[in-house]
């Protein structure tokens, strides 16, 4: 009983940062960093929340998450492809803004009850013994984190808008000479990202960490921006870096339970000691390729043609 409710806790832990680490992955493949990870997952956490709460209905406060963090994106591709600014300065500064004004805004909803999102079963799939209600058994929103792991391989490898995006983010001189608008493709990129982010923070107020408080989702941007590294941008091995950081935040507390005396504060930073150690091993394994596309964090302009 114990091993089936740790692996549906590690399912539902890594539900947002499955969605999380695969949106900023497609930002990230257009050229674009979206620095602002960690912000826009806290601010889309409260507004999934607060709307969820205030309609009662938890889809509302889905689509108001996606829609703040495809806001928040539509900002940054502004700066970068209008006003040429640097997008890492951007990302800094709009993660402050967006952790503080969640924080402000958010103070009307701390403990308080939104909208539940109900598990629904798999017909067949689900009464198969003891895998059944492991892996047949959740909310719509898992589902949805499982099915966009194929999804979006398919999309950023099999259609032409996808490689527009990665040639876009790979070498946009060349894209540009073959008549791809790269500035159309960069923004689309980074607003689906956004999306993407926006949907993993209302996630995790509405279904992971059900609620709302000070500081909800902290350090969960973060660590998405090091399990895209770790994942080398493809959205196979980034949902995998997911999933192995939220085994080990379901692990790690468990420890106790078998007798193992440790602080608090040590079993709450482990994942993240481990996942920096994993990233330098890796890094240095690959002897510094990394596997980030070529003009990550470059700015495009169509005069240098």
């Amino acid at each position: 009983m114990l091993f089936e409710n740790t692996i549906i806790t590690v399912i539902s832990l890594s539900t947002p940062l499955i969605i999380a680490v695969i949106g900023e992955t497609i930002s990230e493949k257009s050229g674009v960093i979206n620095l602002s990870a960690e912000g826009t997952i806290m601010i889309s956490a409260l507004a999934g929340f607060a709307f969820g709460y205030i309609t009662d209905i938890a889809f509302i406060g889905f689509l108001a998450g996606m829609l703040s963090g495809a806001l928040i994106a539509s900002f940054i591709s502004y700066c970068d492809i209008k006003l040429r600014m640097d997008q890492i300065a951007v990302g800094f500064v709009l993660t402050i803004l967006c952790i503080d004004l969640s924080n402000y805004l958010g103070q009307d909803y701390v403990r308080i009850n939104g909208p539940m999102v109900t598990k629904f079963s798999i017909p067949l799939l689900s009464n198969i013994p003891i895998i059944g209600e492991i892996l047949f058994n959740h909310s719509f929103i898992t589902y949805f984190s499982i099915l966009l792991i194929p999804t979006s391989w398919f999309f950023l490898n099999k259609t032409n808008i996808g490689l527009s995006i990665r040639a876009s983010g790979e070498n946009p001189l060349a894209a540009s000479s073959r008549g791809i608008n790269v500035k159309k493709m960069r923004m689309l990129g980074t607003i689906i990202g956004g999306s993407l982010l926006g949907l993993a923070g209302a996630s995790f107020s509405l279904y992971t960490k059900y609620g709302w408080s000070e500081s909800h989702t902290a350090n969960y941007g973060w660590i998405i921006l090091a399990i895209v590294i770790f994942g080398g941008w493809k959205p196979y091995r980034t949902a995998f870096g997911a999933i192995i950081f939220g085994f080990l935040e379901a692990l790690v507390p468990r420890l106790q339970t078998y007798g193992f005396e440790l602080s608090p504060y040590l079993l709450r930073i482990t994942p993240y000691l481990i996942t920096i150690i994993v990233l330098v091993v890796l890094t240095i394994y690959k002897e510094g390729e990394t596997g980030a596309p070529r003009n990550i964090g470059k700015p495009f302009f169509r005069e240098n043609r």
